[in-house]
């Protein structure tokens, strides 16, 4: 899919499984992208859920380029949330996606993206989920979030987990912290992602209904 917001034009997989009632958008941070194999392998366990997803690119190929070599935009989250809400937007609109209920699933920065266009759009994004995320990013939009949000961390992933600890204490919506013993900041340790996706499909299918 390629997606207009402002003066970027995004690019995104959109999946739909048959009777699917809901749609995760994925927002991608530090340096990575909808090719991220992480995020792949759990966008494919959510539609396995009955999820439909959207694996969106926030950056341009340009912006990626420049990212790679002096890492200028991974920790912008005013433009990657922006970008963010284009595409939820873009969602609202569009004919096969419309009358989805929607959730963002955010990974590293892009747990604090998600957390901030959540806050933008507080009647349309209906749940949240951070993988490895750092949500404290999101700064003073922590407290205006709506939607109940699940933050998940690798239980070797110390210095996150206290991050994710500062940001929890911060906001004022239903939110769960969910740490996995052993598993560090990118969940490689055997079982530790699919135990992210089986967490995320739960909270999606739960919260959205």
């Amino acid at each position: 899919m390629q997606i207009s917001a402002a003066d970027a034009t995004l690019v995104g997989e959109l999946t739909v499984p048959e009777s699917a009632g809901n749609l995760v958008l994925f927002a991608h941070g530090s340096g990575s992208s909808r090719h991220s194999p992480r995020n792949q392998f759990v966008s494919q366990k959510l539609n396995d859920a009955g999820l439909a997803t959207l694996l969106l690119d926030l950056l341009t190929r340009d912006e990626e380029a420049v990212d790679v070599r002096i890492a200028q935009h991974r920790f912008d989250i005013e433009l990657l949330a922006e970008r963010l809400v284009h595409a939820t937007q873009w969602a609202r609109r569009n004919a096969g996606t419309r009358q989805l209920r929607l959730g963002n699933f955010g990974a590293s920065t892009g747990g604090a993206a998600a957390l901030v266009a959540a806050a933008a759009l507080p009647r349309d994004v209906g749940a949240v989920v951070s993988r490895g995320g750092r949500p404290d990013l999101a700064g003073n939009e922590l407290p205006r979030v709506r939607a109940p949000t699940l933050l998940i961390v690798g239980g070797e992933d110390h210095v996150v987990i206290d991050l994710n600890e500062q940001a929890r204490a911060q906001m004022r919506c239903e939110v769960r912290l969910e740490i996995i013993p052993g598993a560090t900041h990118l969940f490689e340790e055997p079982g530790a992602l699919e135990r992210v996706a089986e967490l995320a499909a739960d909270w999606f299918l739960t919260k959205l209904g």
